[in-house]
Protein backbone atom coordinates (compact mmCIF):
# COMPACT_ATOMS: atom_id res chain seq x y z
CA UNK A 1 0.00 0.00 0.00
CA UNK A 2 2.94 2.13 0.72
CA UNK A 3 4.65 1.40 -2.59
CA UNK A 4 1.11 2.22 -4.31
CA UNK A 5 0.60 6.03 -2.52
CA UNK A 6 4.67 6.64 -3.81
CA UNK A 7 4.07 5.80 -7.37
CA UNK A 8 1.05 7.83 -7.30
CA UNK A 9 2.89 10.58 -5.76
CA UNK A 10 5.74 9.95 -7.99
CA UNK A 11 2.53 10.32 -10.64
CA UNK A 12 1.47 13.52 -9.58
CA UNK A 13 4.71 15.66 -8.87
CA UNK A 14 5.62 14.57 -12.55
CA UNK A 15 4.78 17.75 -14.82
CA UNK A 16 4.22 15.77 -18.52
CA UNK A 17 2.31 12.46 -16.50
CA UNK A 18 0.06 15.22 -14.70
CA UNK A 19 -0.33 17.04 -18.02
CA UNK A 20 -1.55 14.26 -19.39
CA UNK A 21 -4.07 13.55 -16.79
CA UNK A 22 -5.22 17.44 -17.03
CA UNK A 23 -5.88 16.64 -20.85
CA UNK A 24 -7.63 13.97 -20.40
CA UNK A 25 -10.21 15.08 -17.47
CA UNK A 26 -10.77 17.76 -19.79
CA UNK A 27 -11.54 15.86 -22.80
CA UNK A 28 -14.03 13.61 -20.82
CA UNK A 29 -15.80 16.39 -18.56
CA UNK A 30 -16.65 18.09 -22.14
CA UNK A 31 -18.00 14.99 -23.45
CA UNK A 32 -20.14 14.36 -20.36
CA UNK A 33 -21.23 17.88 -20.70
CA UNK A 34 -21.45 18.07 -24.76
CA UNK A 35 -25.52 18.73 -24.21
CA UNK A 36 -25.31 21.26 -22.17
CA UNK A 37 -22.07 23.40 -24.23
CA UNK A 38 -23.72 22.93 -27.23
CA UNK A 39 -27.23 21.76 -27.17
CA UNK A 40 -28.31 20.05 -29.71
CA UNK A 41 -31.53 21.39 -31.63
CA UNK A 42 -35.27 19.30 -30.65
CA UNK A 43 -35.40 18.92 -34.63
CA UNK A 44 -32.36 17.23 -34.73
CA UNK A 45 -32.79 13.68 -35.95
CA UNK A 46 -29.31 12.82 -33.90
CA UNK A 47 -27.44 14.99 -31.53
CA UNK A 48 -24.06 13.87 -33.30
CA UNK A 49 -25.59 15.91 -36.71
CA UNK A 50 -24.02 19.51 -36.73
CA UNK A 51 -26.37 21.94 -36.90
CA UNK A 52 -26.26 23.94 -40.27
CA UNK A 53 -26.51 27.58 -40.29
CA UNK A 54 -27.03 28.37 -43.69
CA UNK A 55 -26.27 26.61 -46.79
CA UNK A 56 -23.78 29.04 -48.73
CA UNK A 57 -20.77 27.23 -49.98
CA UNK A 58 -17.96 29.46 -48.33
CA UNK A 59 -16.90 29.04 -44.77
CA UNK A 60 -17.61 31.84 -42.00
CA UNK A 61 -14.71 33.13 -39.87
CA UNK A 62 -15.86 32.64 -36.06
CA UNK A 63 -18.40 35.12 -34.82
CA UNK A 64 -21.13 35.99 -32.52
CA UNK A 65 -23.17 33.30 -33.86
CA UNK A 66 -20.63 30.86 -34.67
CA UNK A 67 -17.82 30.63 -32.15
CA UNK A 68 -15.67 28.71 -34.17
CA UNK A 69 -16.83 29.66 -37.46
CA UNK A 70 -18.33 27.14 -39.99
CA UNK A 71 -17.59 25.30 -43.07
CA UNK A 72 -18.17 24.52 -46.40
CA UNK A 73 -22.04 24.04 -46.22
CA UNK A 74 -22.47 26.12 -43.09
CA UNK A 75 -22.07 23.34 -40.73
CA UNK A 76 -21.05 24.34 -36.77
CA UNK A 77 -17.67 23.78 -35.92
CA UNK A 78 -17.89 24.86 -32.41
CA UNK A 79 -20.77 22.02 -31.77
CA UNK A 80 -18.63 19.34 -33.99
CA UNK A 81 -15.68 20.09 -31.99
CA UNK A 82 -17.53 19.75 -29.13
CA UNK A 83 -20.03 16.22 -29.69
CA UNK A 84 -16.63 15.44 -31.94
CA UNK A 85 -15.26 14.66 -28.31
CA UNK A 86 -17.50 11.99 -27.38
CA UNK A 87 -17.39 10.34 -30.90
CA UNK A 88 -13.95 10.02 -30.08
CA UNK A 89 -14.20 8.25 -27.14
CA UNK A 90 -16.33 5.97 -28.86
CA UNK A 91 -14.29 5.24 -31.19
CA UNK A 92 -10.84 4.92 -29.27
CA UNK A 93 -12.19 3.10 -26.34
CA UNK A 94 -14.37 0.48 -28.36
CA UNK A 95 -11.72 0.14 -30.91
CA UNK A 96 -8.56 0.00 -28.28
CA UNK A 97 -10.71 -2.35 -25.99
CA UNK A 98 -11.82 -4.95 -29.09
CA UNK A 99 -8.24 -4.85 -30.39
CA UNK A 100 -7.00 -6.01 -26.82
CA UNK A 101 -9.46 -8.82 -25.80
CA UNK A 102 -8.68 -10.63 -29.54
CA UNK A 103 -4.54 -9.65 -29.47
CA UNK A 104 -5.01 -11.13 -25.78
CA UNK A 105 -6.73 -14.28 -26.46
CA UNK A 106 -4.66 -15.46 -29.71
CA UNK A 107 -1.83 -14.55 -28.07
CA UNK A 108 -2.40 -15.79 -24.86
CA UNK A 109 -3.70 -19.05 -26.29
CA UNK A 110 -0.61 -19.31 -28.87
CA UNK A 111 2.75 -18.75 -25.78
CA UNK A 112 0.59 -21.08 -23.46
CA UNK A 113 0.17 -23.96 -25.33
CA UNK A 114 2.71 -23.50 -28.48
CA UNK A 115 3.58 -25.97 -30.60
CA UNK A 116 1.65 -26.12 -33.86
CA UNK A 117 -1.02 -24.58 -32.70
CA UNK A 118 1.57 -21.61 -31.89
CA UNK A 119 2.37 -21.41 -35.34
CA UNK A 120 -0.44 -21.66 -36.87
CA UNK A 121 -1.95 -18.57 -34.93
CA UNK A 122 1.58 -16.65 -35.70
CA UNK A 123 1.10 -17.27 -39.48
CA UNK A 124 -1.78 -15.80 -39.51
CA UNK A 125 -0.78 -13.36 -37.41
CA UNK A 126 1.95 -12.35 -40.03
CA UNK A 127 -0.53 -12.25 -43.03
CA UNK A 128 -2.41 -9.58 -40.87
CA UNK A 129 0.20 -7.61 -40.65
CA UNK A 130 1.81 -7.91 -44.25
CA UNK A 131 -0.91 -5.23 -45.34
CA UNK A 132 -0.22 -1.97 -44.36
CA UNK A 133 -2.44 -0.68 -41.79
CA UNK A 134 -4.40 2.21 -42.82
CA UNK A 135 -3.86 1.14 -46.34
CA UNK A 136 -5.88 -1.94 -45.56
CA UNK A 137 -8.23 0.02 -42.82
CA UNK A 138 -9.14 2.28 -45.36
CA UNK A 139 -9.85 -0.95 -48.36
CA UNK A 140 -12.02 -2.95 -45.79
CA UNK A 141 -13.91 0.41 -44.65
CA UNK A 142 -14.66 0.99 -48.36
CA UNK A 143 -15.97 -2.60 -48.71
CA UNK A 144 -18.10 -2.58 -45.43
CA UNK A 145 -19.95 1.28 -45.97
CA UNK A 146 -22.34 -0.39 -48.51
CA UNK A 147 -23.34 -2.91 -45.80
CA UNK A 148 -22.87 -1.11 -42.54
CA UNK A 149 -23.89 1.94 -43.92
CA UNK A 150 -22.36 5.56 -43.19
CA UNK A 151 -21.10 5.85 -39.79
CA UNK A 152 -19.08 5.09 -36.89
CA UNK A 153 -18.98 1.22 -37.19
CA UNK A 154 -17.35 0.40 -40.60
CA UNK A 155 -14.38 2.19 -40.12
CA UNK A 156 -13.96 0.74 -36.56
CA UNK A 157 -14.52 -2.39 -37.79
CA UNK A 158 -12.09 -2.09 -40.37
CA UNK A 159 -9.15 -0.99 -37.50
CA UNK A 160 -10.43 -3.42 -35.28
CA UNK A 161 -9.90 -6.30 -38.24
CA UNK A 162 -6.02 -4.84 -38.30
CA UNK A 163 -5.39 -3.65 -34.94
CA UNK A 164 -4.89 -6.36 -32.78
CA UNK A 165 -1.84 -7.85 -34.06
CA UNK A 166 0.67 -6.16 -32.24
CA UNK A 167 -1.29 -7.14 -28.74
CA UNK A 168 -0.94 -10.65 -29.69
CA UNK A 169 2.74 -10.36 -30.36
CA UNK A 170 3.36 -8.65 -27.42
CA UNK A 171 1.93 -10.70 -25.01
CA UNK A 172 3.08 -13.86 -26.57
CA UNK A 173 6.81 -12.84 -26.24
CA UNK A 174 5.72 -12.05 -22.30
CA UNK A 175 3.75 -15.14 -21.55
CA UNK A 176 6.62 -17.57 -23.05
CA UNK A 177 8.80 -16.28 -20.41
CA UNK A 178 6.62 -16.01 -17.40
CA UNK A 179 5.04 -19.76 -18.07
CA UNK A 180 8.35 -20.89 -17.47
CA UNK A 181 8.87 -19.35 -14.13
CA UNK A 182 8.83 -21.63 -10.71
CA UNK A 183 5.41 -20.51 -9.36
CA UNK A 184 3.96 -21.49 -12.71
CA UNK A 185 5.23 -24.72 -12.48
CA UNK A 186 4.08 -25.28 -9.19
CA UNK A 187 0.75 -24.35 -10.00
CA UNK A 188 0.62 -27.25 -12.35
CA UNK A 189 2.30 -29.53 -9.96
CA UNK A 190 -0.51 -29.40 -7.52
CA UNK A 191 -3.29 -30.04 -10.48
CA UNK A 192 -4.69 -26.43 -11.26
CA UNK A 193 -6.30 -26.12 -14.65
CA UNK A 194 -4.86 -24.78 -17.61
CA UNK A 195 -7.57 -21.67 -17.40
CA UNK A 196 -6.79 -21.00 -13.54
CA UNK A 197 -2.73 -20.90 -14.52
CA UNK A 198 -3.62 -18.66 -17.05
CA UNK A 199 -5.91 -16.32 -15.66
CA UNK A 200 -3.96 -16.25 -11.98
CA UNK A 201 -0.54 -16.74 -12.37
CA UNK A 202 0.36 -15.63 -16.17
CA UNK A 203 -1.40 -13.12 -17.74
CA UNK A 204 -1.33 -10.77 -14.42
CA UNK A 205 2.65 -11.41 -14.56
CA UNK A 206 2.99 -10.70 -18.07
CA UNK A 207 0.31 -8.39 -19.41
CA UNK A 208 1.40 -4.48 -17.89
CA UNK A 209 4.06 -4.03 -21.09
CA UNK A 210 0.84 -4.56 -23.59
CA UNK A 211 -1.21 -2.60 -21.32
CA UNK A 212 0.94 0.55 -21.44
CA UNK A 213 1.15 -0.05 -25.55
CA UNK A 214 -2.93 -0.19 -25.25
CA UNK A 215 -2.96 2.87 -23.13
CA UNK A 216 -0.97 4.98 -25.64
CA UNK A 217 -3.39 2.89 -28.59
CA UNK A 218 -6.55 4.88 -27.68
CA UNK A 219 -4.80 8.38 -29.29
CA UNK A 220 -3.47 6.86 -31.91
CA UNK A 221 -7.10 4.57 -32.91
CA UNK A 222 -8.78 8.21 -32.66
CA UNK A 223 -6.49 9.73 -35.34
CA UNK A 224 -6.60 6.37 -37.66
CA UNK A 225 -10.48 6.88 -37.20
CA UNK A 226 -10.20 10.39 -38.14
CA UNK A 227 -8.05 9.83 -41.13
CA UNK A 228 -10.35 7.04 -42.64
CA UNK A 229 -13.49 9.95 -41.80
CA UNK A 230 -11.02 12.76 -43.59
CA UNK A 231 -10.71 10.17 -46.47
CA UNK A 232 -14.48 9.82 -47.15
CA UNK A 233 -14.66 6.05 -45.79
CA UNK A 234 -15.30 7.30 -42.46
CA UNK A 235 -18.55 8.89 -40.87
CA UNK A 236 -21.16 10.41 -43.15
CA UNK A 237 -21.21 14.16 -43.98
CA UNK A 238 -22.39 16.25 -41.19
CA UNK A 239 -21.82 14.17 -38.27
CA UNK A 240 -19.68 15.26 -35.34
CA UNK A 241 -16.69 14.00 -35.99
CA UNK A 242 -13.24 15.93 -35.92
CA UNK A 243 -11.65 14.18 -39.38
CA UNK A 244 -14.97 14.87 -41.16
CA UNK A 245 -14.41 18.70 -39.83
CA UNK A 246 -11.15 18.85 -41.44
CA UNK A 247 -12.23 17.18 -44.71
CA UNK A 248 -14.24 20.08 -45.38
CA UNK A 249 -10.99 21.94 -45.76
CA UNK A 250 -9.81 20.37 -48.16
CA UNK A 251 -11.71 22.75 -51.18
CA UNK A 252 -10.35 25.40 -49.69
CA UNK A 253 -6.72 24.44 -49.54
CA UNK A 254 -5.40 27.61 -52.27
CA UNK A 255 -7.11 29.83 -49.47
CA UNK A 256 -6.21 28.18 -46.35
CA UNK A 257 -4.56 31.10 -44.79
CA UNK A 258 -8.30 32.93 -45.00
CA UNK A 259 -10.48 30.27 -43.72
CA UNK A 260 -7.81 28.41 -40.95
CA UNK A 261 -10.46 27.96 -38.72
CA UNK A 262 -11.77 24.78 -40.43
CA UNK A 263 -8.19 23.51 -39.54
CA UNK A 264 -7.30 24.75 -36.46
CA UNK A 265 -10.01 23.82 -34.03
CA UNK A 266 -10.44 19.87 -34.69
CA UNK A 267 -6.97 19.69 -35.10
CA UNK A 268 -5.88 20.90 -32.11
CA UNK A 269 -8.46 18.78 -30.74
CA UNK A 270 -6.91 15.82 -32.23
CA UNK A 271 -3.37 16.99 -31.45
CA UNK A 272 -4.10 17.33 -27.36
CA UNK A 273 -6.44 14.42 -27.10
CA UNK A 274 -3.37 12.31 -28.99
CA UNK A 275 -0.89 13.98 -26.80
CA UNK A 276 -2.86 13.53 -23.37
CA UNK A 277 -2.75 9.38 -24.00
CA UNK A 278 0.32 9.76 -25.06
CA UNK A 279 1.68 11.00 -21.49
CA UNK A 280 -0.93 8.98 -19.70
CA UNK A 281 0.83 5.77 -21.28
CA UNK A 282 3.81 6.86 -19.70
CA UNK A 283 2.24 7.65 -16.40
CA UNK A 284 0.78 3.77 -16.94
CA UNK A 285 4.24 2.39 -17.84
CA UNK A 286 5.23 3.79 -14.29
CA UNK A 287 2.59 2.19 -12.66
CA UNK A 288 1.26 -0.94 -14.37
CA UNK A 289 4.76 -2.04 -15.19
CA UNK A 290 6.97 -3.70 -12.30
CA UNK A 291 10.45 -3.38 -14.37
CA UNK A 292 9.88 0.44 -14.51
CA UNK A 293 9.76 0.37 -10.30
CA UNK A 294 12.48 1.94 -8.67
CA UNK A 295 13.88 4.02 -11.52
CA UNK A 296 12.92 6.89 -10.30
CA UNK A 297 14.62 8.53 -7.22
Amino acid sequence: MNDTGKLIRQLLRNPLSLSGIILIVFFIVVALAAPLIAPPSPRARDPYDMPRLGYFAEPQLPNSEALFGTTEGQYDIFYGVVWGTRTAFKAGLIVTFSTLVIGLSLGTVAAYYGGRLDEFLMRIVEIFQAFPYLLAAITMAAVLQPKLGRGIWAPMVALIAFGWTTYARLIRGDILSVKEREYVLAARVVGASDFRIIMRHVLPNAIFPTMVVASMDIGTYVLSFAALSFLGVGVQVGYSDWGQIIAFARNWIPVLAKYWHIILYPGAAITLYVLGWNLLGDAFRDILDPRMRGTRA
